[in-house]
This record gives C-alpha cells, structure tokens and sequence, in this order.
C-alpha cells in the first residue's frame, strides 16, 4: 500500500470510517504481529499490542505527519506498547515447553521424529536470537523480516545510523557462532561452502 492510499484511508478514519479502518488493519496488522511477537515471544500479548496499537490509529489518524513511512511510524507505536508489556512481565514467567514435543511425537503423522527434528532446528535458531540483547534482537527482525533500511531502523530504535550498522554487523557474527556451536553439538559442521555436511 502506497502513501497516497494510506493517507486517503487516515482521512476517511478520521471521520470515523470503519471500512477505511478494517483496509488498514488488513493491509498492516501482520506486519505488526510479526514484529511484537519476535519481541515478546507471546501469542496472545502480541495480538494484545497490534489491536492497541492500531486502535491508536483509530483514535488519533492525524497523528501521522508524514515525516517517515507509515510502517515504520506504526512500528515505533507498536514497539512503545510492547517494550510496556515486556517490562510488566512477571520474572519467572517461562515461554515454551515440554508439551510441544510430547505432542509432535504423539501426532499421527507419518514422521513425527522429522517433524520433531525441525521443531529442534527453528528452536536453535529462536534460541541464538534469544542470547542477543534487545537492542540487537529488534535491529535485526526490523532490517531482515520487516524489510527496513538503516535510516528506519534508525528511527525506530532512537540511534543514530551508525550504531544501526554496528548492531547489525554484532548481532550477525553473534548469530553465526552460536548457530555453528549449536551444530558442532549435534554432529554436523558447515563445510567450507556453508553447507551442512554431516
């Protein structure tokens, strides 16, 4: 969606339109969701912050100036809101447990231990993503799965550019040991094309 639909439909949910307001939700709120949740790593909160966050925009459309993207103003929103939730977090609440796995290997599918070897490998990555810092973390998810440039992401984290490119070039080699650490551990090591050899 282009700047021009999205301020055609601010103007109109300015007027309390709710067809206008439903177009805009459709066309945003999974980028969102994408977002808190690799914040939070809660279902059930993330869907909490997008329809805050986008029942701000409801509220308030004339709040959006035009001074950068509507996506990434929508992603600062969306981030206030969810750095509130993680910080309201109990200390010993536990995400993730035993009952996936029980599940997946109980499931009637033809090869739960494949499936279960998969669940192994995402996990590894959620947790190499999970021993970044915040900061690191969100840079991250903004440039690779929100399709963000340094400039964005930039605003978004409240940096300047600079420390955008540190944190990427940081968060990557962090990445890339504790994944090839993770596969030493299992038996397969990247061969020298980076590939899995095992």
């Amino acid at each position: 969606m282009d700047t021009d639909q999205v301020n055609q439909l601010l103007v109109r949910i300015g007027h309390e339109d709710q067809e206008a307001f439903r177009q805009l939700y459709k066309a945003f709120s999974r980028r969102v969701y994408a977002y808190v949740l690799n914040m939070l790593n809660d279902h059930a909160r993330a869907e909490e912050v997008v329809v805050d966050t986008l029942y701000e925009v409801w509220r308030y459309p004339q709040r959006f100036r035009g001074d950068s993207q509507f996506s990434t103003w929508l992603i600062g929103i969306a981030r206030r809101k969810a750095l509130m939730v993680y910080r309201a977090r109990r200390p010993d609440e536990v995400h993730g447990d035993l009952d996936d796995i029980a599940e997946i290997t109980a499931s009637d599918t033809p090869d739960g231990f494949a499936e279960l070897a998969g669940k192994q490998r995402r996990e590894g990555v959620q947790h190499c993503m999970g021993k970044l810092s915040d900061e690191h973390r969100e840079c991250l998810h903004l440039v690779f799965y929100e399709g963000m440039g340094v400039a964005e992401v930039a605003e978004v984290q409240n940096c300047p550019e600079g420390t955008v490119k540190t944190r990427l070039f940081h968060a990557r080699q962090k990445i890339k040991k504790c994944l090839q650490s993770l596969l030493r551990s299992e038996g397969s090591t990247p061969d020298e094309k980076g590939t899995l050899a095992s």
